[in-house]
């Protein structure tokens, strides 16, 4: 089991950015290792947990935003809630991805799901995608990818196969304080994947 505190990639006084590994739940239920339970070694001083501003997949790997105390926890909300929190997620999917589909607008459970696509480079029989969800539905990025005929590698309930699932989050930009720009936090591809040249 990894140190907890190697996974800490920016620390303030109102959050923390962690690198979530695979397998990790970000909440205390379900299968896997759950990340509520590091959280007394997260708290660098503060008499508060810090706490999950938004959630990935147990398997999505990368940049994972915790608030450390309410107030924090409130403004980050909100933020999200606005859509001014820009996320950038790289992934690898099956097949050759068409260069023209550049926005994924497929609804999901009745809600508007809207994600921007790069395809960044293909390489045998996979296309390495830079994807951008301007919306946070469950399984956005997962679904989207696959109703277009390209599931992400690895996502085997979506029909992309066995193995550890090519999703990663590698970027967030955060514009929390007015007066300053925003904190921008990237999380280094995980081991077995290739770096992009």
């Amino acid at each position: 089991m990894r140190n907890i505190l190697d996974t800490v990639l920016y620390k303030d006084g109102m959050m923390l950015v962690i690198n979530k590994p695979a397998g990790w739940n970000c909440t205390p239920t379900g299968p896997g290792v759950h990340l509520t339970s590091f959280l007394p070694a997260l708290t660098f001083g503060k008499t508060t947990l810090p706490q999950v501003a938004h959630r990935l997949d147990r398997d999505t790997t990368g940049c994972l935003l915790l608030g450390r105390h309410a107030r924090a926890l409130r403004d980050l909300g909100q933020l999200f809630l606005e859509r001014k929190i820009k996320k950038t997620y790289w992934a690898l999917v099956r097949g050759h991805w068409p260069a023209e589909i550049t926005q994924m607008e497929q609804p999901l459970d009745g809600q508007e799901a809207v994600t921007l696509v790069l395809s960044r480079e293909l390489r045998d029989g996979h296309s390495w995608l830079e994807l951008q969800p301007l919306t946070g539905r469950t399984h956005q990025l997962r679904l989207h990818c696959s109703g277009q005929g390209f599931p992400i590698a690895g996502d085997a309930k979506y029909g992309g196969g066995q193995g550890a699932m090519k999703l990663h989050a590698r970027r967030l930009e955060i514009p929390y304080y007015p007066k300053k720009a925003a904190i921008v936090v990237e999380a280094p591809v995980p081991d077995g994947w290739e770096v992009l040249g």
